[in-house]
C-alpha cells in the first residue's frame, strides 16, 4: 500500500492568505449580503438590482449584451428574468428586426422600483467606498475589470 502525498499546513494557510479567488468570492458574499439587506424593502435582491439596471438603456437590449454585461450564460439570465417578469417589472418581447430574438424592456412598474431604490443603492456604495482604507475605489474597480475581462487570444 502506497502512502498518499500530504499537503503541508502551512501550503494551505497560504492558500488561505493569498487566493485570488478565494479572497474576491468571500467579497463578493459578503458586499451581496449587504445590498441584499438595503434593497430588501423595494422587493429586490442585488443580483435584480444590476439586471435592472442593465436594461435600463435607450432601446431595449436583446439578451446577449446583458448577459455578457452580467457575465452569465443566456441561460442563467433567461432564468433571472422569470421573477421580475412575473412581478411585472420586465417584459421579454419579440425582436421586431429578428422575429428570433427577443428584447429585454423595463415596465413602468420596473422603472418605478429602480427609482426607489436607487437612493439607498448610492446610500450603501457610498459607505462602502468610504470604509474602503487599503485601497481606494478606483483601483479596486480597475483591478477587478482587469481579472474579469476575456482572456486574450493564445491564453
Amino acid at each position: 500500500m502506497s502512502n498518499p502525498q500530504v499537503i503541508p499546513f502551512a501550503t494551505t494557510l497560504h492558500v488561505k492568505d493569498t487566493c485570488l479567488c478565494l479572497h474576491a468570492q468571500r467579497a463578493a458574499r459578503a458586499l451581496a449580503r449587504r445590498f441584499d439587506a438595503a434593497l430588501k424593502p423595494f422587493g429586490l435582491t442585488n443580483q435584480q438590482f444590476s439586471l435592472m439596471m442593465a436594461l435600463n438603456r435607450p432601446e431595449p437590449p436583446t439578451i446577449a449584451p446583458v448577459a455578457s454585461l452580467l457575465a452569465m450564460d443566456r441561460t442563467t439570465l433567461t432564468a433571472a428574468l422569470k421573477p421580475l417578469e412575473r412581478q411585472g417589472w420586465v417584459n421579454v418581447e419579440t425582436d421586431a428586426r429578428d422575429k428570433r430574438g427577443r428584447r429585454l424592456r423595463l415596465t413602468d412598474a420596473g422603472m418605478a422600483v429602480l427609482v426607489a431604490a436607487l437612493p439607498e443603492w448610492k446610500r450603501l456604495h457610498g459607505e462602502i467606498e468610504a470604509d474602503l482604507t487599503a485601497i481606494d475605489a478606483d483601483s479596486l474597480r480597475r483591478g477587478l475589470l482587469d481579472i474579469s475581462a476575456p482572456p486574450k487570444s493564445g491564453e
